[in-house]
């Protein structure tokens, strides 16, 4: 049985800070499983298949007809076991690159070990039928992972934005309602505290977190993402030029809702923070913080846009 392991050192200040020690963590305290290394991942983690099997014992679960699960390694637990109780699973395309969803469809008379190959990102490709936007999808229960999450519902994830985009997807195709519930499965070292000032107005939170040692129903007030809030390129290059912080390049991610901006010195970086912190484009509040060094990012650029 997986223990919750070694507590993470004090409160990192930023969700990068927090990505970076729970990484960090679960590959120093051996709690980390393939696919390896867990950074840059939604982690897998020893108990995973224990923590999945508590999905069972949720009366949400046991309601819903329709499950969505992402398609993360951790999460193959709660795949199988809606395909064992005979529901429709929905996983969604990895990065969203050929559409929204795939239905899993096992083969009829599915033997226990097909139905766990289904579970497995092999059987996703393999037995799958993609669903549209325009898809008649009504979704009863959002499984997602996570890298860290707190109590009180805060999600963080990976950093690329694809779980809330999806929810946000979900909520404009009419998929998803206000109290569909949203369930996580993470190790228990991955529950943290998280300051509600790194919570963005479309973050996704969750309403159960599932640990190989415990079940923790937070009840999360924050309300859900609305649906797809679309801001274009140039509403934000026509807001730079007026705040004259104008980078010497723009890396656009507008699925993500993010951008990356390249500045030359941190000087001129920090003052485009600043500048850009709390300010209101396409109906939204822009949050800016200076990038983290991942791959080929210098030190001289802002995020300008979660």
């Amino acid at each position: 049985m997986a223990g919750p392991g070694p507590p993470l050192p004090s409160a990192p200040c930023s969700k990068w800070d927090i990505r970076e020690k729970v990484w960090e963590h679960l590959e120093a305290s051996g709690l980390a499983e393939f696919p390896r290394p867990v950074r840059g991942r939604i982690p897998n983690f020893k108990g995973s298949l224990q923590a999945c099997g508590s999905l069972r014992e949720l009366d949400v679960f046991s309601r819903a007809r329709e499950v969505k699960v992402d398609p993360d390694k951790p999460l193959e637990g709660a795949r199988l076991a809606a395909l064992q109780a005979r529901k429709t699973l929905l996983v969604p395309t990895p990065r969203l690159r050929t559409g929204l969803f795939n239905r899993i469809v096992p083969p009829p008379g599915a033997t226990k070990e097909i139905l766990r190959r289904c579970a497995t990102s092999q059987g996703v490709r393999d037995y799958s039928v993609p669903v549209g936007l325009e898809g008649k999808a009504q979704v009863d229960l959002v499984v997602v992972g996570s890298v860290a999450v707190s109590e009180k519902g805060w999600r963080i994830g990976k950093g690329e934005g694809y779980a809330d985009m999806e929810y946000a997807m979900m909520v404009s195709m009419g998929a998803v309602q206000e109290d569909t519930p949203v369930v996580t499965i993470v190790h228990d070292c991955q529950v943290l505290d998280i300051g509600e000032e790194l919570v963005d107005d479309h973050d996704l939170s969750v309403d159960y977190i599932l640990t190989p040692t415990r079940t923790i129903q937070t009840n999360c007030k924050r309300p859900k993402p609305r649906g797809i809030m679309w801001l274009r390129v140039s509403e934000l290059k026509g807001a730079l030029r007026e705040l004259q912080v104008i980078p010497v390049g723009l890396s656009w991610q507008g699925a993500q809702h993010r951008a990356f901006l390249h500045y030359r010195d941190q000087g001129t970086a920090h003052r485009a923070v600043a500048s850009l912190q709390g300010l209101s484009l396409g109906g939204s509040a822009l949050r800016a913080e200076l990038a983290q060094s991942q791959g080929s990012k210098g030190p001289g650029e802002s995020d300008g846009h979660k």
